[in-house]
């Protein structure tokens, strides 16, 4: 050894493989982890260290990977990504639910319909006519953390369709699948429907694999907002493993959940159904820890809903945070009216169960994702609680399970699932990506009522290791990198 970067000192390691904890010092060097033991009995105490930190009392964990975001314009517009970093996330994987920020080819419609407009409204940010120009504007401008990009099906299809209630001729098939085909030469992980949305609801099955071919050549993954995550979730289910088996490549079930009253409990068919269907092809499945969902504001989305707030109306700001009810009873009319004098907006539904959020979080195979919505005027407070939520509302204060199975869901689960080379785990040769938290008080304080509050436990943050988080504050580095699919690597695979 001839000295570290950067030296932990005395922490209890989770190393994100779901193994029991141990102390030990960590040791970083040009990025990477270099040693994990005790640096005590390395001659000289393993040289000189440029920044030595005490970990006593707390926990050494990879930084989180938050498998499902829409971080793709925050990534640029809001470089630091405080609601990210504060709650010790380290990589986001983005442009999930098939709307991504690139490419756009020649343009996208204006103002941005929904539910691209839970990125930007105006439409100034896509600005990005290749996915190879967007992933070069990361690169030249940096931010905090680490990116994994998605390519979306609905982008493509406002790209290059004017009317999207139909299914995509064969000629504009053809044109989505040339731009596929270039987010994944350029270095898209894979690819993401959202055929629960408006622009999507008209794609058959056929359409996604005939746009979303480049993955059999280039590999990848393929990540599903379900067509239904009601009454018909089996289908929708069924649906999405089909397009994965025929492109030959991983499918990933995005914010698993069953939603409406008429629908609670029906975890226990979702989940052995899925288990039996991992026997056959490699499919993954995240959730958020949280009985309620977040997007764009419909009358059809609310009525499903025991109740709604709304998190940002273009018309009339002033009812941002409010409840939906309340709304209309000021507004002196029918919610379906109500909700179009605040359209364009968005919302939260509180359309869940808890028992069946807390069986899907408990699942073996589910990945840990936020689907915070960093554009949101008053956002739901997954977008700063979903992490330190897990571990300490989840894993500590209820024992769903262990600590070390919650990091594991963070971290190694994660990593292998989108194949994200040396990252997720604490090992010699793996990128110092790490968060220090204190195991007896990290928790959420981002509530419904005041969601933009940073978690409580969150000691400090490393991305390559330099420090992005000191405990209170963001640090202003931006050491983040563009994580590729790396060529000729099988991602997903068990």
């Amino acid at each position: 050894m001839t000295g570290f970067d950067l030296l932990i000192r005395g922490g209890t390691v989770i190393d994100g493989t779901g193994g029991p904890r141990f102390d030990a010092d960590v040791g970083v060097r040009e990025g990477r982890i270099v040693f994990v033991g005790d640096a005590s009995a390395l001659p000289g105490g393993g040289g000189p260290a440029t920044r030595i930190v005490d970990a006593t009392g707390l926990v050494v964990a990879p930084g989180f990977i938050d498998a499902h975001t829409h971080d793709d314009r925050a990534l640029l517009s809001s470089p630091d990504m405080v609601a990210k970093v504060s709650q010790g996330v380290t990589t986001v994987i983005t442009g999930n639910c098939g709307v991504s920020i690139a490419p756009t080819g020649g343009g996208l419609p204006r103002p941005t319909p929904p539910p691209l407009d839970l990125l930007d409204l105006e439409g100034d940010w896509f600005r990005f006519p290749t996915f190879a120009a967007y992933l070069a504007a990361l690169e030249a401008a940096p931010a905090a953390i680490n990116a994994a990009p998605l390519v979306g099906h609905t982008t493509l299809r406002l790209a290059v369709m004017d009317e999207v209630d139909r299914p995509a001729t064969a000629a504009q098939t053809a044109m989505m699948r040339a731009m596929a085909d270039e987010a994944l030469a350029a270095g898209a992980i894979g690819c993401s429907s959202g055929l629960f949305y408006e622009p999507a609801i008209a794609a058959t099955t056929e359409e996604v694999i005939a746009v979303f071919d480049p993955l059999r050549h280039h590999g990848g993954i393929y990540c599903a907002h379900l067509r239904s995550e009601a009454a018909d979730i089996l289908p929708a289910i069924d649906e999405t493993l089909r397009i994965g088996r025929e492109l030959g490549v991983p499918s990933v079930i995005s914010h698993h959940k069953v939603a409406g009253r008429e629908n609670f409990g029906r975890s226990v068919e979702t989940l052995p159904y899925l288990t039996a269907k991992m026997k056959d092809q490699a499919v993954c499945l995240d959730c958020y820890p949280y009985a309620a969902s977040s997007t764009v504001l419909s009358e059809h989305r609310a009525a499903a809903a025991d109740r709604v707030l709304i998190t940002w109306s273009r018309p009339m700001p002033q009812f941002n945070g409010r409840d939906l009810a309340e709304v209309a009873v000021e507004l002196g009319l029918p919610r379906a009216q109500a909700i179009e004098r605040l359209l364009p907006a968005g919302a939260v539904y509180f359309t869940m169960d808890e028992a069946d959020v807390q069986r899907i979080l408990a699942f073996g195979d589910t990945m840990v994702g936020s689907d915070g919505l960093p554009h949101d005027a008053i956002p739901h407070p997954r977008l700063w609680g979903t992490f330190p939520r897990v571990l300490g509302h989840y894993s500590r204060d209820l024992k769903l399970f262990p600590l070390e199975t919650a990091v594991r869901k963070m971290t190694g689960l994660t990593a292998r699932n989108f194949g994200l080379v040396d990252r997720g785990e604490i090992r010699a040769g793996a990128w110092a990506d790490l968060t220090l938290f204190d195991p007896a008080t990290v928790i959420d304080a981002a509530t419904f009522e005041d969601s933009m509050q940073p978690a409580r436990g969150i000691a400090a943050v490393f991305v390559g290791g330099q420090s992005v988080w000191d405990g209170q504050a963001a640090t202003g580095a931006r050491p983040g990198r563009v994580l590729r699919r790396a060529p000729g690597r099988s991602v997903g695979t068990r």
